[in-house]
C-alpha cells in the first residue's frame, strides 16, 4: 500500500494537487475526499475537474447529494454524504448505480456511508494544517494499482511532499 503526504499552502495548491491527480484518473475508479468542513475538499475537486477539461460551475453537492460532469471521455459523479444521518440513506438516495466502470466518482465524507461505498482506489484525507495556519495537508493511501498511480502523481506535483 502506497501513501504520500502534501503541504498545501493554499487553495491553488489544493486545486493544483486536484488537477496532478486528474492526470491518472479513469473511468471506474472511486476517489474518497474526506476531511472536515473548509478542509478543502470542493476546492481538490475543482482542481480535478479543471484539469479534465470542465469550464462550468463547481459547487459542493451538499444539498443536491451528487453532481454529474459529462465529460468527453467518461461520466464523473462528485458526491458529498455530509448530510446523511444513516448509512441506509444510501439504500434508499439509488446511488449504487452510479458506481460503475464507466464513470469516476469522487465521495466527500465517505465515512457516512461505510459499508455501502465500494473500496476506493485511492482514499485522501485533507487537514487544517494547524489552528493559526491557512494551510492544509493531504494525505492520500492507495489501495490498487490505479490509486498508485494517483499517489506518484501527486509525489511528482509538489516539492512540498514529505
Amino acid at each position: 500500500m502506497k501513501s504520500c503526504t502534501l503541504a498545501l499552502p493554499d487553495a491553488a495548491a489544493t486545486e493544483h494537487a486536484g488537477a496532478a491527480v486528474a492526470r491518472v484518473l479513469a473511468a471506474g475508479m472511486v476517489v474518497t475526499l474526506a476531511g472536515d468542513l473548509g478542509a478543502g475538499k470542493t476546492t481538490l475537486a475543482r482542481g480535478v475537474l479543471r484539469a479534465l477539461g470542465w469550464r462550468g460551475p463547481v459547487k459542493s453537492p451538499t444539498y443536491t447529494l451528487v453532481e454529474h460532469y459529462p465529460l468527453s471521455n467518461l461520466y464523473l459523479y462528485h458526491f458529498d454524504f455530509y448530510r446523511f444521518n444513516d448509512v441506509a440513506e444510501w439504500d434508499d438516495a439509488g446511488v449504487a448505480e452510479c458506481f460503475r466502470d464507466d464513470a469516476l466518482c469522487l465521495v466527500e465524507w465517505p465515512e457516512r456511508v461505510a459499508g455501502r461505498l465500494p473500496d476506493p482506489d485511492v482514499a485522501i484525507t485533507l487537514a487544517h494544517a494547524s489552528v493559526d495556519a491557512t494551510g492544509r495537508t493531504l494525505t492520500a493511501t492507495a489501495t490498487t494499482r490505479a490509486g498508485e498511480r494517483c499517489i506518484d502523481a501527486l509525489a511528482g506535483a509538489t516539492p512540498q511532499t514529505r
